[in-house]
């Protein structure tokens, strides 16, 4: 009987634990319940405040004047095709490529041994060719046996000369060189990555000597790339744009630096920065004069104030803001976005054409400077109708507030919007996405000579890991042997040298 009580009084502690904590939840069940009708409450009160604030604001009051000015616009360029306003780009063609004809082949005979019926004599009638991309292993030593004689006349020993080297006692040659910046900046391969591949091959090489190798590049190519900047302060016109670039200092941690390009036609240049101030921009363009495109940003106000120095913006910002603007004006936004849209085909006609310099100049006064007229006195007739803040009027306003800049394009061969300088950070934004950040300030700086230089290699359409060793080379341990300037080590004359051949 004692032991049918303790069991009995145990299932009823153990009933009153379990009342207990379903109470226990279903009181937060309850409070959870309590907070989501507030938050619905609340809710509902800001919605009924925005439809009381719009309610609130009423389109703005026209005069007779602006009524009539709007009706009587412009009416937009005639859409030539349903895909006028936001072109597609155009269908890559399908189907295999046929592999490079420069590409070292192996070729192979092969020939059948007998007949299914035992026969061992043919006579050959056809043949099959069969191409297939093949691949062997990429490292190598180089072992040079380098014979030392003495001279039977004066008795002096000689020792053959060694081959060419980046730098004394280097471990790597010029092309393994040439081969490791290429995968680091033209196929954005983190370092680690890189050390995985060549451990996987047997080879055992250090981080530390990774970077070491990395700065003995830059070191070798700093002065082609002084060069290069030389050449684009002396030029008729520049573009410029910057984007985020972090570092890791040492004793400070992550911090966010800058990099920013300088570009004209083949001619690519990186800087690396810290801080990201007028100050800085315009001292490093005090020597420039001509037309910088540059994107309509505040901190070019110092640049664009010195001398000889003329500010040109891009048309390609406004443009995307008209397509988003027509969320909220679908009608007027899409006549303004046909204007834009106009001016860029007449653009890409001048380029079929191979229209350049003065005669671009005419092509644009002709046939792109009234359909900008046009768009002027559009945006002035519709400007009055619309709110403050209304998405359209924010795309008007600027073109009202940069409409000098804007339209210097009119009277220069400068490009209509500054795109290519957003693609150069293309490879940036991988090369940040892969290593996250620089080593530190000097690596940053690196980064800046070495992605300039693969750049223009590429604007030129040069093989970036053949220029790297023909440089390598005569910037090495036999420069005594060429004695060649800067300039005569750039990607172009380099292709120069090619072509002459």
């Amino acid at each position: 009987m004692d032991s049918l009580r303790r069991q009995m009084t145990t299932l009823q502690r153990q009933l009153v634990t379990m009342h207990d904590e379903r109470m226990a939840e279903l009181a937060k069940a309850n409070e959870r319940i309590a907070e989501l009708l507030v938050l619905i409450e609340r809710g509902k009160k800001r919605s009924t405040r925005k439809k009381e604030k719009k309610a609130a604001d009423p389109p703005p009051e026209l005069t007779d004047e602006q009524r009539s000015a709007f009706e009587s616009r412009p009416a937009p360029p005639e859409p030539r095709g349903a895909a006028h306003d936001h072109p597609r780009p155009k269908q890559k063609p399908t189907g295999r490529k046929r592999l490079p004809e420069s590409l070292p082949a192996d070729v192979f005979e092969r020939r059948p041994e007998r007949c299914p019926c035992g026969c061992e004599d043919f006579t050959w009638v056809d043949e099959l060719v069969e191409e297939k991309l093949d691949v062997k292993a990429h490292q190598r030593r180089r072992v040079t046996h380098r014979h030392t004689g003495r001279c039977t006349r004066c008795g002096r020993r000689s020792t053959a000369e060694a081959p060419p080297s980046p730098f004394p006692r280097s471990k790597v040659t010029c092309d393994w060189l040439a081969w490791f910046v290429q995968q680091k900046f033209q196929l954005l391969v983190p370092l680690d990555r890189v050390r995985r591949t060549l451990r996987a091959e047997g080879i055992d090489l250090a981080m530390s000597f990774l970077v070491s190798q990395t700065a003995h590049a830059a070191r070798l190519l700093e002065a082609i790339d002084g060069e290069h900047w030389r050449q684009l302060l002396a030029g008729p016109q520049l573009a410029t744009d910057g984007t985020n670039f972090k570092v890791q200092i040492r004793g400070v941690g992550l911090q966010h630096a800058y990099l920013e390009t300088y570009h004209h036609e083949d001619v690519v240049v990186f800087h690396f920065e810290l801080e990201k101030t007028g100050t800085t921009q315009a001292a490093k363009l005090s020597r420039f004069a001509g037309v910088l495109l540059v994107d309509a940003e505040s901190r070019y106000n110092e640049t664009a104030a010195l001398p000889g120095i003329l500010e040109a913006n891009c048309h390609a910002h406004p443009r995307r803001k008209l397509q988003d603007a027509e969320q909220m004006q679908p009608v007027l936004a899409a006549e303004g976005g046909r204007f834009i849209t106009e001016l860029f085909d007449t653009e890409e006609e001048a380029k079929q054409r191979g229209l350049v310099g003065d005669d671009l100049v005419a092509w644009r006064r002709k046939h792109a400077a009234p359909v900008l007229g046009r768009f002027r006195v559009w945006s002035d007739a519709v400007y009055p109708s619309l709110l403050p803040d209304d998405p359209l009027a924010k795309v008007i306003r600027y073109y009202r507030r940069h409409w000098t800049q804007l339209t210097v394009c009119l009277d220069h061969p400068v490009p209509l919007d500054n795109s290519g300088s957003e693609r150069l950070f293309q490879p940036v934004a991988k090369l940040r996405h892969n290593c996250l950040f620089a080593g530190g300030p000097e690596g940053g700086h690196r980064a800046a000579v070495l992605l300039g230089i693969v750049a223009t290699c590429q604007r030129l359409d040069v093989d970036v890991r053949a220029y790297l060793t023909w440089v390598f080379e005569r910037r090495g341990t036999h420069r005594k042997h060429y004695e060649l300037t800067a300039a005569e080590l750039t990607p172009a004359a380099y292709k120069h040298s090619l072509a002459s051949r």
